[in-house]
């Protein structure tokens, strides 16, 4: 009878999560590209690029270079913030070809006390941006340095913004699945984003729900003075998310959706490289509760694992329920199977993923209580305070389980 009721548990949950959670299991919204020439007189508002980076040799000239050469036809800035690189990067930016003259490479100022590395070098950022385009109008285009951009990439973020009327825009970005390591593991990342944050919730002005997709940031500068600017997320570690919801709770209109015309040129060739990506926030992510992480691990267990462990190894109604769970589960990941250009037998190993991810989340943890605290681009992070307040007071969702799976680039 537990085997029974187990099984029962999982399906229900399934059921929920297909029927009754914001459809989080389709492809998604994608913005059609739109040409900075289709873009009509009024469209064209200023937009300050603020691109935070720190040793980011590697990949900072090929992001540079993309935003230099976008067809936005109204007034453009791309300001790099060198947030303390030891690697030349903030040399190399200021290296890249710029006949427009549209690109400014700000040496960043020493982190006070408070505030996350990639925050203060945005808001850096932001000041650079207020001291070129005075006033409030335009738009601020918050990305990370490890992006490439389609040349129409800004005329299409722009045109939502300003066709929609929405305060932001954001979009998860095309990410690098060339890897076993990354075909295995990079999609179902997004996969538990999405469902975590359903876009069509995220869309919805009369859901709570709101997230956000670090890499690309499209924000009004008007929403962001409206909630204090970027002093008021200071010592958010989950930055992205936490100004989606403060804008979006504010009363301001949010997008959320998928990326054609932006890619991430981060390589994970390694398994320990998603591991290390997700275990630096994870614990943060739940609010360094030790009740929090043993309530995401049991969940993850029953939702994910146990209904492919039913189906295997029992048999009777234990094992047609946890089958029928197991293949719910795998047709709500087929669309971003798809996405990436994957068969859908990858499915079958998604259990494996999931118990990846859960020993992620508890490596954090135990990195966590061995005082080793959130550690990443040489920077650790220690004092929680802020972090755990912003967190908690943006999530508003009561998404637990997998908050763990949408590591962020804190800097």
């Amino acid at each position: 009878m537990l085997l029974i009721a187990i099984a029962g548990l999982a399906l229900a949950i399934w059921g929920w999560l297909i029927f009754f959670h914001g459809r989080f299991w389709q492809a998604g919204p994608i913005l059609a590209p739109v040409p900075g020439k289709a873009l009509g007189r009024g469209q064209c508002p200023d937009v300050c690029v603020v691109v935070p980076a720190r040793d980011e040799a590697p990949s900072i000239q090929q992001c540079v270079s993309s935003l230099l050469a976008q067809d936005y036809p109204g007034r453009l800035h791309v300001i790099v913030v060198d947030d303390g690189s030891t690697d030349g990067t903030g040399k190399l930016a200021r290296r890249v070809a710029d006949p427009k003259k549209r690109l400014t490479v700000v040496t960043g100022k020493p982190r006070p006390a408070g505030w996350s590395g990639k925050l203060w070098a945005v808001s850096q950022g932001v000041a650079e941006a207020a001291r070129l385009c005075p006033g409030n109008d335009g738009f601020i285009l918050l990305t990370d340095a490890d992006i490439t951009h389609d040349a129409r990439h800004v005329s299409t973020l722009v045109a939502k913004a300003v066709g929609s009327g929405l305060d932001e825009v954001s979009e998860m970005v095309e990410l690098n699945c060339k890897s076993p390591a990354e075909r295995m593991l990079v999609p179902a990342f997004v996969f538990f984003f999405a469902l975590l944050y359903p876009f069509a919730s995220v869309n919805n002005p009369r859901s709570r729900t709101a997230g956000a997709a670090g890499g690309t940031i499209l924000v009004r500068r008007t929403a962001l003075a409206r909630i204090g600017g970027i002093d008021s997320l200071r010592g958010a570690l989950i930055d992205d998310c936490t100004l989606a919801a403060r804008i979006k709770h504010g009363g301001g209109k949010i997008f959320l959706g998928h990326s054609c015309l932006a890619r991430s040129i981060r390589p994970y060739p390694h398994p320990h490289d998603i591991w290390r990506m997700v275990a630096r926030t994870a614990y943060v992510q739940l609010g360094y509760s030790p009740w929090m992480l043993a309530g995401t691990v049991l969940g993850m267990i029953v939702v994910w694992i146990v209904p492919m462990e039913l189906a295997l190894f029992t048999h009777g109604a234990a094992c047609l329920l946890g089958a029928a769970a197991w293949v719910m589960s795998m047709a709500s990941y087929t669309p971003t199977l798809r996405r990436f250009n994957l068969m859908p037998a990858w499915a079958l190993l998604l259990p494996v993923v999931a118990g990846f991810y859960t020993l992620a989340t508890i490596g954090s943890a135990i990195n966590h209580h061995r005082g080793r605290g959130v550690v990443w681009k040489s920077r650790a992070y220690t004092d929680t305070d802020g972090a755990i307040s912003t967190y908690i007071r943006s999530e508003g969702n009561g998404a637990v389980m997998n908050r763990t799976m949408t590591g962020d680039d804190i800097g």
